[in-house]
């Protein structure tokens, strides 16, 4: 798994909602971070912990934004569920659907799951931290859903 001061090759295509409103759009992910970035990787749209997880930060998207960071949120979800979970959630930050795990793949982070009784491969349920160029500044490898904002924070706060 990369780490503080690796760089990532963000140089991979993704489908991209600007927030709530947004439609979707094509993009290299290495084009959405044009500043320090926060990337939080959850599993899926409209279930209890990633709920949780995205709530935790459009509760605190202000703060983070008043730290100079951006939020981008990114699972397998499809760009239209995208749509539909940031217009029900009012998500003003970027979703990424991201169905191969590339972001994943880069960071290496791709890990062993296992779920009623089946073991299979996916991302980490994760954020990093991303400088523009794809340095990554800080990770949280175990996120605390409901307190996932706090997290991100304490990150920021720690550089």
């Amino acid at each position: 798994m990369k780490q503080a001061g690796d760089v990532l090759d963000l140089d991979f295509e993704v489908k991209a909602v600007r927030g709530e409103g947004a439609d979707p759009e094509v993009v290299t992910f290495a084009e959405l971070i044009t500043k320090p970035t926060v990337v939080s990787v959850y599993m899926r749209n409209n279930t209890g912990s990633c709920d949780k997880q995205n709530d935790s930060l459009v509760a605190h998207a202000s703060a983070i934004a008043a730290e100079g960071w951006q939020v981008i949120g990114l699972s397998r979800d499809t760009a239209g569920s995208h749509g539909k979970y940031a217009a029900k959630k009012s998500i003003g930050y970027t979703l990424v659907s991201d169905p191969k795990d590339l972001f994943a793949q880069a960071a290496d982070a791709v890990v062993e799951k296992k779920m009623y009784g089946r073991t299979f491969e996916g991302p980490l349920r994760s954020a990093w931290l991303l400088r523009p160029g794809g340095e990554v500044a800080a990770l949280i490898e175990k996120v605390d859903a409901k307190a996932h904002a706090e997290q991100v924070l304490a990150a920021i706060d720690s550089l």
